[in-house]
């Protein structure tokens, strides 16, 4: 008997200071060793091509900023709601075509910032952004297939301050700090990993990922591995 093998479709591109071309390279041997033919494309075009899209189990998407066309929505859209999932990390999912209202309903958080070191810290660089912070796991974490087994981390990275609706079923937060030089007098909490049930389609996103380094970091890897596949048709 042939094994049945499922359909991922990779979308990647966008600002190249997410790396989205090694991001993905780094999680398809993940897909391809658990049965899924990979096809990888450069470009959000490939949503609007309504026969192909009926039969992928599987969009990763790394796609930061960038802009995607009505009937490319249209496409993922309607994907998702038949039963293809939607998964990625950090800006290629939930950073995306900012212009475009529909995609973030789709999506359900949207990248606001992220607060940086302090003033007399900066030096122009892309670790200006870079801080220490906890992604705090949520009690429904504890025996979710995503986040099972897996704690409280620290990472020193990109924080994501998300804009957010309460469709979004949250696994774990990481707190915003209000400190002396910042406009927020309080802190702030954000959704880090959440997924969202969209028709019958699932949405895994986990905000850290800004390169591989951190994409590498054991407890990220894990989450993302395990997303894609909780997210899968």
């Amino acid at each position: 008997m042939t094994e049945h093998r499922r359909q991922a479709l990779v979308v990647r591109g966008g600002w190249e200071g997410h790396q989205p071309v090694e991001a993905t390279e780094l999680f398809i041997p993940h897909l391809k060793n658990h049965g899924y033919d990979v096809r990888v494309e450069e470009s959000p075009a490939v949503y609007a091509d309504a026969t192909f899209m009926a039969g992928v189990d599987l969009i990763v998407q790394c796609v930061t900023m960038s802009t995607i066309e009505a009937a490319e929505l249209r496409g993922l859209r309607a994907a998702v709601e038949a039963g293809t999932g939607l998964a990625g990390w950090h800006g290629g999912i939930a950073d995306s075509y900012r212009a475009s209202s529909d995609y973030l309903h789709l999506i359900g958080g949207q990248f606001a910032c992220h607060p940086g070191v302090g003033p007399s810290e900066r030096t122009g660089e892309q670790s200006d952004n870079y801080v220490s912070h906890t992604i705090t796991m949520l009690p429904a974490a504890a025996d979710h297939p995503i986040t099972h087994g897996i704690g409280d981390f620290d990472l020193v990275t990109e924080q994501y301050w998300v804009l957010c609706d309460d469709y979004v079923d949250v696994l774990a937060t990481t707190t915003q700090r209000a400190r002396e030089w910042d406009p927020w007098n309080r802190p702030v909490v954000s959704p880090a990993i959440w997924t969202r049930q969209w028709g019958e389609g699932r949405v895994f996103v986990a905000t850290p990922g800004h390169d591989l380094p951190v994409l590498e970091d054991r407890n990220v890897r894990t989450v993302i591995e395990r997303g894609l596949l909780w997210a899968s048709r």
